[in-house]
């Protein structure tokens, strides 16, 4: 995968979010960092040495899945 490097804007947004080590939802991260492909950018952060969970949880009236992501562990600083 080519990765963005951690000067990316969009990046750092999605840093930002998840920067609290808590668990966040796909809609949570789209709707704060203001970016649409949530996987990706977790894809870029995981190659820039980000250790990101992914939790699948069924939710709401018809048992939707969704995706909580976690990061314990924050990239690489000269990626």
């Amino acid at each position: 995968m080519n990765a963005a490097s951690l000067k990316s804007a969009r990046l750092q947004r999605v840093l930002t979010v998840l920067s609290d080590g808590k668990p966040h939802s796909t809609w949570s991260i789209m709707r704060r960092a203001k970016v649409c492909a949530v996987n990706s950018c977790i894809a870029e952060l995981r190659c820039l040495g980000a250790r990101i969970d992914c939790e699948t949880r069924l939710e709401g009236p018809e048992r939707e899945r969704r995706f909580y992501y976690t990061m314990k562990k924050g990239p690489r600083t000269d990626g």
